[in-house]
């Protein structure tokens, strides 16, 4: 990934830039070739934001990343192993400084001047190995790009079982129509108790099991509390009661981690439910599920109407009429995905530049084989707007 070359460029620079490791090449005898190596570095770090935002419908230039990345893993290998064998000579400078241990410190010093020998032929193959790859770029056409400061983007965190009905248009997304449910009228008379839990990737038992307490209230003292007594209060909160269960956003695909989390459910009375929502097809099938309900996206109306509050502040988007005709061709673009439909509307909120619009619009990364119908394109054109270290 650039994102990590780019990083790595940004160390590398830093310490060859250091006056204390300037003393240190040139005392080692490998000033030359460290100061052709930094500026080969800066000359290469100007394209690496661009040639991260095309790495993805370039498999040639994905590959080039991937090698850079390697030359500067052994690059700051070198340059760390500069700074320990500096810092060994000064001890053992030290410890050869009495004359019952001279034949030590000889022997010491040639150890090193060998090693100094070996470690400036592994700097000058580096420094040749990026020189070749630099002149290797120029089929890229990479251009410079400067890091700009962007929205945050608005990823997917922890659920929760609360929503504002004046939010909700048709054409749900699966957890915007289960909150709708859970908190329905009749729905809440139905049940003794009502539990929700995000679950995402970590579908542990235990962590499961202390989430779905503390959903009804309970108190749950970790210092204290053992996968013994969890499951006991567990059971002893289900045991003959009616109760609903919301496990959301759920990517556990072992069937043997299912079977031990609803053994531990059996205690609930007759008509108890667990709900269960998943973007995966594999998910669901291992769970023999009574019902499955398949959401078709939002239409092209809805999308416009979920995007225009995610990208404008009330009432603005009146004020920009060639924004909104761009609006309605990223929305087709979209699919109907909701979480695509927002993470795009957040990457433009307040923007009115209709460039950055038209970029969104006519981004390559659209040509992307689709995953799960739109998702992969959106949320790269999202990852492609943070900034280097929080990707």
């Amino acid at each position: 990934m650039a994102d990590l070359a780019s990083g790595l460029a940004d160390s590398l620079l830093q310490k060859l830039g250091s006056l204390v490791y300037q003393e240190l090449y040139l005392a080692w005898g490998a000033q030359s070739d460290l100061q052709k190596l930094e500026r080969t570095i800066s000359t290469i770090k100007i394209v690496l934001l661009d040639a991260e935002y095309k790495q993805a419908n370039n498999p040639k230039l994905s590959i080039w990343l991937r090698q850079l990345k390697d030359i500067l893993y052994d690059a700051e290998d070198v340059i760390d192993e500069i700074e320990y064998k500096a810092l060994r000579k000064q001890a053992i400078t030290a410890y050869g400084s009495t004359s019952s241990k001279v034949r030590h410190f000889i022997s010491s010093s040639m150890a090193l001047s060998i090693s100094r020998l070996k470690l400036v032929y592994k700097i000058k193959d580096i420094r040749e190995r990026l020189d070749d790859i630099n002149a290797e770029k120029v089929q890229f056409n990479l251009i410079e790009r400067n890091e700009e400061v962007h929205v945050m983007p608005q990823w997917r965190g922890k659920t929760h079982s609360f929503i504002d009905p004046s939010t909700i248009i048709g054409g749900l997304g699966k957890t915007t129509l289960v909150k709708a449910i859970y908190n329905d009228g009749t729905v809440y008379n139905l049940f003794e108790l009502r539990m929700w839990v995000c679950v995402s990737e970590d579908f542990n038992a235990t962590r499961l099991v202390e989430e779905i307490l503390k959903s009804t209230g309970c108190k749950v003292d970790k210092k204290s509390s053992t996968e013994d007594t969890l499951q006991t209060s567990l059971r002893e909160l289900l045991k003959d009661k009616k109760f609903l269960l919301v496990l959301d956003d759920v990517w556990n695909k072992d069937r043997n981690k299912w079977i031990e989390l609803i053994n531990l459910l059996n205690g609930g009375s007759h008509g108890s439910v667990v709900v269960v929502t998943t973007r995966s097809h594999n998910v669901s099938s291992i769970l023999d599920p009574i019902y499955t309900h398949s959401l078709d996206g939002l239409s092209n109306e809805e999308s416009l109407s979920l995007f225009v509050k995610c990208a404008f502040k009330e009432g603005e988007d009146k004020r920009h009429p060639g924004l909104l005709s761009i609006a309605e061709e990223i929305v087709k673009k979209c699919k109907g995905v909701l979480l695509a439909v927002k993470s795009l509307g957040g990457i433009l909120y307040s923007k009115v530049d209709e460039r950055e619009w038209n970029s969104v619009r006519d981004n390559e990364i659209w040509e992307l084989e689709e995953n799960e119908r739109g998702i992969l394109p959106a949320l790269r054109l999202n990852y492609n707007q943070m900034l280097i270290h929080l990707k």
